[in-house]
């Protein structure tokens, strides 16, 4: 348990890998300045088993929960897991741009952003639905640190316009 300190980030659809990497290399210079160790920029599909593997260690996945999904089969590698009779996915992303930054623990952290289909297919191939959110790139993440550096990059991202929610519980905390 304890206090978290969690963020998400969204960018539009028509924002390029490429140009959301260029943004993220920026910020991995900051964080090597603020002292995170190693760090690395990822700009690449999950278009293997060991990339979508990889995915799976460093996305939560995006949760769709429709009425139209019950009692239907994903297809293959389309989701991570389902619930038939709930009617939900988490989705696998396809895509990531994604900066890891390592602090003196070694732990590593994800910031960065993930795009997911933008329909929903059965095992056959039948398209089921749309998937909500206009297809934008998206991520969120937590840190169980109190350490500002993290709320630091966070702020570029809020500077770049891509910061979508942040709970600092942290900060709650000395508030009380």
């Amino acid at each position: 348990m304890g206090l978290t300190y969690h963020f998400s980030f969204r960018a539009p659809a028509a924002v390029t890998a490429e140009e959301l990497e260029d943004f993220l290399k920026n910020v991995e210079g900051d964080a090597r300045l603020m002292g995170f160790a190693p760090t690395v920029v990822i700009n690449g599909p999950f278009d293997t088993p060991e990339r979508r593997e990889f995915a799976k260690r460093t996305a939560r996945g995006l949760v769709v929960e429709d009425e139209r999904l019950r009692g239907i089969e994903p297809a293959a590698d389309a989701c991570w897991s389902h619930g038939m009779e709930g009617g939900f996915w988490r989705l696998a992303p396809l895509h990531g741009v994604l900066l890891v930054v390592t602090d003196a623990r070694q732990r590593e952290t994800v910031l960065g952003f993930f795009r997911y289909p933008r329909e929903i297919h059965d095992r056959s191939g039948l398209k089921i639905m749309d998937v909500p959110g206009d297809g934008a790139w998206v991520s969120g993440n937590c840190v169980k640190s109190p350490d500002q550096r993290y709320r630091a990059l966070a702020r570029r991202f809020a500077d770049a316009g891509y910061l979508h929610s942040e709970l600092d519980e942290f900060a709650l905390a000395r508030q009380t």
